[in-house]
C-alpha cells in the first residue's frame, strides 16, 4: 500500500514532483543542471581548463629543477582540485568555496612558516646558498687560469647529439670538440671571415639559442688536446674562447680541493673547503647547524646584546604605540559622540583624513618635516632651532610614537565610535540615578563594555605595531646608527628591522640567522595574543 505524504485537498506542487515524475521523490538538482551546458558550466569549465594547464607547467618545471617537494604538492593539489569541481555529489560543495582559501593559506603562510623555520637551522646565506656540488663547480670554475702563451681562438658554438660543441678555425683548419671530445679536424665545413658558420652534423646556434642556452654555454669546456697541460677551451660570449687549466681540482676520494701546487683544501664539515693555514674558500653550501643561530641571537659576544636592547624597544614601542592610539582614539570618540554637538560629522570626516591618506606617504612627509637642517618643524614651528629630532636616539623613538600616533589614531577613533554607539544608553541612566559619576560611568560601564567590543582589535594592532617595519625604516631606518656594532644595529630598530638588516643590509646577508629571529618574532607575538585572548575571556561575562 503506498502512502501520498501530499495534504488533503492540495494539488501536489511541482517541486513534489520528480524529472522522472515519481511522486515525492527528492529533486536532483546536480542532475538537472547537468543536462545542459549553461554559461556557468562553460566558465568553470574554462577556468579549470587553465588552472589544469598551469599546474601540468608547475609540475614539468619542478620536474626539470627536480623539486620533488614542490612537485608532489602539485599533483595532490591538481588531482583534489578536478575531484572537487567536477565530481557530481552535493557532499563536496562546502569543498568549493573552502578549498581555494586552503591552498592560499597551505601556500602563503604554513609554507612560509615551515620554510622559515627549515632555514633558521642551517647556515644559509652569502657563500652558502646552494649545495655542495653547485659549490664545487662553482670554485672549479672561478679559479681557473689562463694557459699562459696560448692565442684565442674565434669559435662557434654548435648543437650535436651530445650537446653543445665548439667549432674553432686554427691554421686554416676547422676544429670541433665537446666536453667529451678534444678539438679534431672536421672536413666540409662553411668558413666566413675566419668563422664556422656550417659544420656537418652539427646545427649552428644563433644569437638567440644561445642566450636560451646561457647556462650551458658558460659551463662547457672542450680539451685543446689529449693533454692536460693543454687545458680546455672556455667561451663567455660564444665568439671568442680561450685554453684555461683549473685551478683547483675535486678529489671525490679525499673529499678535498687540491690546488696546483699541492694544497689540500679539505672539508671542515661546517660547509666550506678550509686550506692548512685557515683559509677559507668561497663559495661554500648549505648545511645543517642546529642550535647555533639560536645561541648566537643570545650570545652577548655575537648578537646578545642587540637582540635583549633590540627586544625592549620593541615591546615598548608596540606597547605604547597601541595604548596612544588607542586613548586618543577613544577621546575624540568620546568627544565627538554628543549629539548636540554642530558639525560633528564634518569633524569626523577630518579627523579619518590621515588614515586615508597612503601611510609611506605621510611618514616620508613626517621625515622631512622632522630634518634637523631645513624641516618644517624647526625651521618654521620652533623659530629656526635645529632639535636632531632623528639623530638623537631617544629623540629618534619620541618621533616614531609620535607619528605612529598620528598614523594610527584614526582607526581607533572609527572602531571607539561604533562601540561607543552600541552600549546601551540605558546604562547610563540607571548609573546616574545611583549617583555615579562620569569618571564612575566610564570605568565602569564605558571602559569594560568597549574592552569586549575592541579587545580582539587591540591585540590585532598589537601584533602589526609589533612588526611595524615601514614606520621605522620609512622614518629613522632604525638610526640612529650604533657605529660599534658589527650588525648594524641602530637605536630605533625593532625586531623585525633588525631582522631585515641581518638578512639584506648587514654586509653578510645570513638569511639562517635572519630565519631564526623570525622564528622568534613568531614565538613571541604567537604565544603574547594567545594569553591575551585567553585573558580577555573575561570581558565576556559583561556583555
Amino acid at each position: 500500500m503506498s502512502t501520498n505524504t501530499t495534504a488533503p485537498g492540495r494539488p501536489p506542487a511541482p517541486e513534489d514532483t520528480a524529472a522522472g515524475g515519481a511522486l515525492g521523490a527528492p529533486l536532483d538538482l546536480h542532475r538537472s543542471h547537468s543536462r545542459g551546458f549553461g554559461g556557468g558550466f562553460l566558465v568553470k569549465l574554462l577556468l579549470m581548463a587553465l588552472i589544469n594547464a598551469f599546474g601540468l607547467y608547475g609540475i614539468l618545471a619542478a620536474w626539470a629543477a627536480e623539486s620533488w617537494g614542490i612537485l608532489a604538492f602539485l599533483i595532490v593539489a591538481l588531482i583534489v582540485a578536478d575531484l572537487v569541481y567536477f565530481l557530481p555529489t552535493r557532499r563536496l560543495l562546502p569543498s568549493k568555496y573552502l578549498y581555494p582559501g586552503l591552498i592560499f593559506l597551505l601556500i602563503f603562510q604554513i609554507f612560509v612558516v615551515l620554510y622559515t623555520a627549515a632555514m633558521a637551522f642551517t647556515n644559509y646565506g652569502d657563500g652558502h646558498n646552494a649545495t655542495k656540488a653547485a659549490a664545487i663547480s662553482q670554485l672549479t670554475t672561478t679559479f681557473e687560469e689562463r694557459v699562459e702563451g696560448t692565442e684565442p681562438y674565434a669559435v662557434t658554438v654548435l648543437g650535436g647529439e651530445d650537446g653543445l660543441a665548439l667549432a674553432a678555425v686554427q691554421d686554416e683548419q676547422v676544429l670541433v670538440g665537446d666536453a667529451d671530445q678534444p678539438l679534431t679536424p672536421l672536413e666540409g665545413a662553411t668558413v666566413t671571415d675566419g668563422r664556422v658558420t656550417e659544420a656537418p652534423g652539427y646545427e649552428t646556434l644563433s644569437y638567440a639559442e644561445m642566450v636560451a642556452a646561457q647556462d650551458q654555454v658558460l659551463e662547457l669546456r672542450v680539451p685543446v688536446s689529449g693533454e692536460a697541460e693543454d687545458g680546455a677551451l672556455r667561451t663567455d660570449d660564444g665568439r671568442t674562447a680561450y685554453a684555461y687549466q683549473p685551478g683547483l681540482v675535486y678529489d671525490e676520494a679525499a673529499d678535498a680541493m687540491v690546488a696546483g701546487d699541492g694544497t689540500i683544501y679539505a672539508d671542515n664539515g661546517e660547509g666550506a673547503f678550509v686550506g692548512p693555514e685557515g683559509t677559507v674558500l668561497m663559495p661554500g653550501w648549505r648545511v645543517f647547524v642546529g642550535l647555533d643561530n639560536f645561541a648566537a641571537i643570545f650570545d652577548p659576544e655575537v648578537l646578545g646584546g642587540p637582540f635583549v636592547s633590540v627586544t625592549l624597544w620593541t615591546f615598548a614601542f608596540a606597547i605604547l604605540s597601541v595604548a596612544l592610539t588607542f586613548f586618543l582614539g577613544l577621546l575624540l570618540a568620546i568627544l565627538f559622540n554628543d549629539e548636540k554637538l554642530k558639525l560633528r560629522n564634518v569633524y569626523r570626516a577630518i579627523i579619518f583624513l590621515p588614515y586615508a591618506f597612503p601611510a609611506f606617504l605621510s611618514i616620508l612627509i613626517w621625515a622631512g618635516l622632522l630634518n634637523a637642517d631645513y624641516g618644517f618643524v624647526n625651521e618654521v614651528l620652533l623659530g629656526g632651532t635645529s632639535v636632531p629630532w632623528l639623530e638623537n636616539p631617544w629623540l629618534a623613538k619620541l618621533s616614531l610614537l609620535l607619528v605612529n600616533l598620528w598614523l594610527g589614531f584614526p582607526y581607533m577613533f572609527l572602531v571607539t565610535t561604533g562601540a561607543l554607539q552600541a552600549i546601551p544608553g540605558e546604562l547610563y541612566e540607571s548609573a546616574e540615578m545611583d549617583g555615579a559619576g562620569p569618571v564612575r560611568q566610564f570605568g565602569s560601564i564605558t571602559l569594560p563594555m568597549l574592552m569586549v567590543a575592541v579587545g580582539p582589535l587591540l591585540i590585532a594592532s598589537f601584533a602589526m605595531n609589533f612588526n611595524n617595519f615601514n614606520v621605522i625604516y620609512l622614518l629613522t631606518g632604525g638610526g640612529p646608527q650604533d657605529l660599534e656594532s658589527t650588525t648594524g644595529v641602530g637605536a630605533t630598530d625593532i625586531l623585525i628591522s633588525f631582522v631585515y638588516k641581518i638578512a639584506f643590509a648587514g654586509g653578510t646577508n645570513d638569511y639562517g640567522l635572519a630565519s631564526a629571529l623570525s622564528i622568534l618574532i613568531f614565538i613571541m607575538v604567537a604565544v603574547i595574543s594567545a594569553l591575551t585572548f585567553r585573558r580577555s575571556k573575561a570581558l565576556e561575562e559583561i556583555s
